[in-house]
């Protein structure tokens, strides 16, 4: 454990700590261990509570009398689109269930967008002279390789306690007609952990947009990722857009990924009613229909919306102590020493971990010269530049938990390390 505010000490004092951090870190190398803390993946534990799955479903008739072995059926079961439309906050009517991805269905969006004409829209984005994005920052690293893929500009924003700085969001959205979207993670952000506050919202849905066709990526991705007995609430943006004369204004993104199996779950859309109809006027050229059988094995196996929350709550008890041991250990070994701060999220998968600015790119490195891999520094900001090279994302869920302790001690030592040789170079 390091002394407190080390940034007070005397160069003989922080002298000492950086050599202790020195031995510290040398004594985790020669260990030699293996560790994996790069993504937000269910552990095998977690995948174990849904091999129920593998002997579903018991037949193949959906509760409307569809085959499922059949074609068809675009818009996806009905009974499971029940089952999400609660906790999504989108009408049964309004939502789409599909195959596996709900990346894919963003990818879909996006490129429907820029080939085809949005509802409200003028042209297609491919005909506009630029298409920007608005990116909350920290943020999540696949929207913003979506975007990077298509050519669209991504334009950090800085996020608070409730959500993006709406002063900024709104004016740039109010002067530029060429800023055509924004990434949203509204409950649990990734990485940060923050919900949205119900102003935020309200000035999502209601805020004046230079483009015609601008819409917010509601990435609803943690909507049932409690991990308190306490589940934050968010405001329904579909129907504060539309409250708001925006109905179209929204595309409402989630999936079973971390609910069920992540490599063969659902994802869902929804929308106003002329998004959806665009939507799938648009998938009906790629597929005849998604996965039947496996929305029926799904619907099988949750069976309803308590189904779905008793599910998650079995989740709840392997993931909590997970980020029990990171937050405690972080306390432990960085607390009150000005060297880092971090978040304490009631959900969600990741906590954000932020280092001396100017540090995070090298202690991911020295972290991983020690056998600890992490998400790249910069991960969490667009072009993988964080002007402040101070954020790391930390992904408690996947290892086991003698694994996890090892991990974030090792992380923790190089933190120390680094960081004291920084506040050593500035003390000179």
């Amino acid at each position: 454990m390091t002394s407190p505010a080390l940034s007070a000490l005397t160069i003989d004092e922080l002298t000492a700590q950086r050599d202790a951090a020195q031995r510290d870190y040398d004594a985790l190398v020669r260990r030699g261990l293996s560790l994996d803390l790069t993504r937000g993946k269910p552990s095998a534990r977690q995948l174990d509570l849904s091999e129920a799955l593998l002997d579903l479903p018991g037949g193949h008739t959906a509760a409307d009398g569809t085959d499922c072995r059949n074609y068809g059926g675009l818009q996806g079961l009905a009974e499971l689109r029940e089952i999400f439309s609660g906790p999504l906050q989108v009408p049964a009517a309004q939502l789409v269930a599909a195959d596996n991805s709900s990346l894919s269905l963003m990818h879909d969006s996006i490129v429907h967008a820029l080939l085809g004409t949005l509802p409200g829209a003028e042209r297609r984005w491919a005909d506009e002279p630029r298409v920007a994005f608005l990116c909350p920052v920290p943020g999540y690293d696949r929207h913003f390789a979506l975007c990077e893929r298509f050519g669209i500009e991504l334009i950090g924003v800085p996020m608070n306690a409730e959500g993006p700085d709406m002063d900024v969001v709104e004016r740039l959205v109010r002067e530029d007609p060429q800023v055509k979207g924004i990434w949203c993670v509204p409950k649990y952000s990734n990485p940060s952990g923050v919900s949205y506050g119900d102003e935020t919202v309200r000035r999502l849905a209601a805020m004046p947009a230079a483009a015609p066709d601008f819409r917010i990526f509601w990435d609803n991705a943690y909507a049932v990722h409690h991990l308190t007995d306490t589940p934050a609430e968010i405001a329904d943006i579909l129907a504060l857009c539309a409250e708001s004369g925006n109905p179209d204004r929204v595309f409402v993104f989630g999936s079973t990924s971390k609910v069920t199996f992540a490599g063969s779950g659902v994802s869902f859309f929804g929308s106003s009613p002329a998004n959806v109809a665009w939507l799938l006027g648009h998938t009906a050229k790629r597929t005849i229909g998604p996965d039947k059988i496996n929305h029926l094995r799904h619907v099988e196996f949750l069976r309803d919306a308590d189904g779905l929350a008793e599910h998650m709550r079995r989740h709840r008890e392997l993931l909590r102590p997970k980020f029990d041991v990171v937050e405690a250990i972080l306390a432990k070994e960085l607390g009150g020493t000005g060297l880092a701060t971090w978040s304490t999220p009631s959900g969600g998968y990741f906590i954000s971990l932020d280092v001396l600015e100017g540090c995070a790119r090298e202690v991911v490195r020295r972290a991983g010269e020690a056998g600890i891999a992490l998400t790249p520094a910069g991960a969490t900001h667009p072009y993988g530049n964080d002007p402040r090279d101070s954020t790391i994302r930390i992904a408690p869920t996947y290892p086991e938990p003698e694994e996890l302790e090892s991990a974030i001690l090792g992380l923790t030592t190089c933190v120390r390390l680094v960081a004291t040789e920084k506040l050593l170079a500035g003390a000179r």
